[in-house]
Formats: C-alpha cells, structure tokens, sequence
C-alpha cells in the first residue's frame, strides 16, 4: 500500500474522529476575551479549558504595557534564529530572570516549549546512551525519545520500585555501550495532575549514575513554598540537573526555557536544532514574558489564591463522589463512568450544551485505553460560585451517566450554531 492510500485507509486514533468532532470536541472555537467565561458556538460558557493560571493573559496592567511594546517592535523583530540575528538583550534578561527564579546557574529561552523539549533530548543523546522515562509522560517528551536510537526503557505509575528496577537495567546497558542515563520525567503528570516522586527518584542517584531531567510545564509558578514546581516542593533542585518549563501555562504566554548548570545550558544553547534553526520569540512578547514573571514575583498571593480555589474544587469533587485520581496539582481530572466512546460523546454534549461548562476532554492516545477524562484547570480568575455550580453539575452528569442517561442517545454531534455555519461559509 503506497502512503497515499494508507493515510486515507487509517487517518489515526484521533483523525477517526474527525467527521463528527472538528469543531466541536477537537479544534474548537473559543471566542471572547479570555477568562473563565468565553462564548462557544454563539453560548456563554463556564471556561475550565485554558491553562490561564494566574489570569495573566487578561491582566489590565500587563495588557496596557503590551500595547507600547508592540508599537516599539512591531511583531517581525528580531529576524532570524537566536544564533544568527535573533539574539536582543530582552531575551538574554529574560533567561537571567528564569534562571534567578528557578535557582539554576543559567537558562535558556526556548522559542517553542514543545520543540524545545524534544531538542534537549535529542542534544542530549547519542546512540550508546540509554533514557528512562515516564509512560505517562508529555508527548513532546515521547516524541524526543523517538528521535534517538538510543535504548530505553519506561515506567508506570510513578511506581519507586519499578524506577529501581528500570534504573539497574539502564546501567548495566550502558555500561555494556560506554554511554550514560537519562531519566526525564515530568514533575506534575499534566494528564492526572499527580507529582512525581521526585524525592524518591533524586536519592536514587547515591545508588545510580544517571542525569535527570524534569519538565515541569504545570508545576512551574504554582507549586512548591517558592512557585518553582515540584521538585521545590520536595526540597530536591540541586538533584535536578536541566529543568524543563512553558511560559504558557503560569505566564500565559509564547515560548518555555530550560535551566540548569551554566556548562550544560550553554552546550544546549549551540546545539538544540529546533531553536538554531528557527525564528526566536519576538520582541514583543520577550519584554511581556518578562514583565509576566515580575507580576508573578511581586504578587505571590495570586499562588495562594489559586490553591484555595483548586482546594475548595478538588475536595467538593471528592465529597460529592466524583473519581478525581490522585491529583496534588491544580490539574484537576475528573473520570466519567461510561462503557464507550459513544456515550462519552453523549455525555460531554450534555455537559456543554445543558450545563454551559466547557473543559478539555480526554480519550486514548492521551490518557489509557478504555477510560474517558474531562480536565479542568482552576485559575485565580474562577469564583467559588463557579466552583459550586461545577460541582453540583458535574455530580448531576455523573449520577445521570450511573443511571444510563446517555446511553440511547442521538450519535450526532450538534450541529453548528448560524453563527458558525456563517463562518465556514465565509
């Protein structure tokens, strides 16, 4: 079969979907200024989707400061890759603010989170080193692994005895190959919101020679006594050797960095093809990523505004019966009780279209096979009343699903609203 016909006869385990849920379960549109309430399909809705933490992409202060920024730089400066012409003093000042923050030697900014992942892993190794790593973790560290050809080998469950174990077989391979190991994790599990047992893994290193890598996309900014992430909060940045980060989630903006020893952040620095061979971060949203991570220094009340919002959520979840996980993050999963895609369809419709809440919905290949997941991301924006209407909803969906409520129901997503049949005609 030429790869023409296959990608027509298997379009992948999302792309299956895509008659029935462009538009409305995949590639959405969110319309209005962004906060917890945004229009869908032309309907208010009660926004648990956006990863907004501190409401950082609608602060006034922030928004007037941008204004002039864009007007300095315009959104085309700098041209070019950080290597050849891209390099400004904003964005070595930025790297100079991550790396003071995260308590690292250095720090790279990376123009893009994802790519930048995967680069680190790909700079890293080589063909006779060998990657332990977690199953559950961020697709842009999978799809690092992937890049190598190096062995690897990977663990469930954040499971200290199966890390070990995993650990042992890496040394003796590399000890066999003349390489080193690798164990890159993520320090909140951005599916489940659970942290890694960083704590656990980093004594490990008294037994075993390996480097760690932790991408903390989650944890950055809202866990731990300092807002540094997980390993903060178990006491354990000297452990980590290159700490992986987004500016999209707790500054609500472009980009990510990657901290760590000067010697390894500057080796990273000639060496991440993803960041050498593409433009940098405009000028614009630098100066404003800058300005973001100020506001959050300053304003360190807005963390524990958001553990008081996530606590009065995840604990009225529980309460009401609701299956949460094992949560330790703001990243709050809620497991709906169905048998089949289908009626999971049916009831996340229901969700959105009778209650008006819209959150992130989650099949396999994002979390395992056989199970369906609504994520909801608190932010310092959500109220508690819409924390008690969340609750009392989503207990009121769950207990229809036990009954069987949407089991018999229509199969077809709804259909656009004018608003939206209107767009796609123009």
């Amino acid at each position: 079969m030429n790869i023409l016909d296959r990608i027509v006869a298997n379009p992948g385990a999302l792309g299956q979907w895509s008659k029935q849920a462009y538009g409305y379960f995949m590639f959405p549109k969110l319309e209005g200024e962004i906060g917890p309430k945004m229009t869908f399909r032309g309907k208010e809705v009660l926004n648990w989707g956006i990863n907004n933490y501190f409401g950082l992409a609608s602060n006034p202060e922030i928004r007037e400061k941008e204004v002039g920024w864009v007007s300095q730089y315009g959104l085309s400066h700098p041209m070019g890759s950080r290597l050849m012409t891209g390099n400004t003093f904003l964005h070595e000042e930025l790297e100079e603010r991550i790396a003071d923050f995260v308590k690292k030697e250095d720090a790279f900014v990376l123009n893009s989170f994802y790519q930048g992942m995967i680069s680190v892993i790909d700079s890293l190794c080589g063909r006779n080193d060998v990657i332990v790593y977690n199953s559950e973790a961020h697709s842009s560290i999978h799809d690092g692994i992937r890049l190598q050809l190096s062995h690897r080998f990977a663990y469930h469950k954040n499971d200290i005895e199966v890390i070990e174990t995993q650990l042992k077989k890496a040394a003796e391979v590399a000890k066999e190959s003349g390489g080193g190991v690798l164990l890159v994790t993520e320090g909140v599990i951005g599916v489940t919101g659970e942290f890694s047992p960083l704590d656990k893994i980093a004594a490990l290193k008294e037994k075993y020679d390996f480097m760690l890598v932790v991408e903390d996309a989650h944890g950055f900014g809202t866990v731990g006594p300092n807002g540094i992430g997980v390993a903060d909060h178990f006491n354990v940045l000297d452990k980590v050797d290159l700490l992986v980060g987004t500016l999209g989630k707790a500054l609500s903006i472009s980009g990510g960095f990657v901290a760590g020893s000067e010697d390894v952040i500057n080796f990273l620095r000639y060496n991440m093809r993803s960041q050498t061979f593409s433009e940098a971060l405009p000028s614009a949203i630098t100066a404003s990523a800058i300005a973001r991570l100020d506001y959050l220094v300053k304003h360190p009340e807005l963390r524990k505004n958001l553990w008081e919002i996530t606590q009065a959520l995840q604990k009225g979840l529980r309460k009401n019966g609701l299956d949460i996980g094992n949560t330790q993050s703001p990243v709050t999963p809620v497991y709906l009780n169905v048998e089949n895609i289908q009626e999971a369809i049916h009831t996340m419709m229901h969700m959105r279209e009778e209650f008006g809440i819209f959150c992130v919905n989650l099949i396999y290949p994002y979390i395992e096979q056989g199970k369906v997941m609504v994520r909801l991301i608190p932010t310092t924006q959500h109220t508690m009343k819409d924390v008690e209407y969340t609750i009392e909803s989503l207990s009121t969906i769950c207990e229809n699903a036990k009954k069987g409520m949407y089991k018999d129901s229509s199969p077809i997503i709804a259909q656009p609203s004018s608003k939206d049949k209107d767009d796609e005609e123009d």
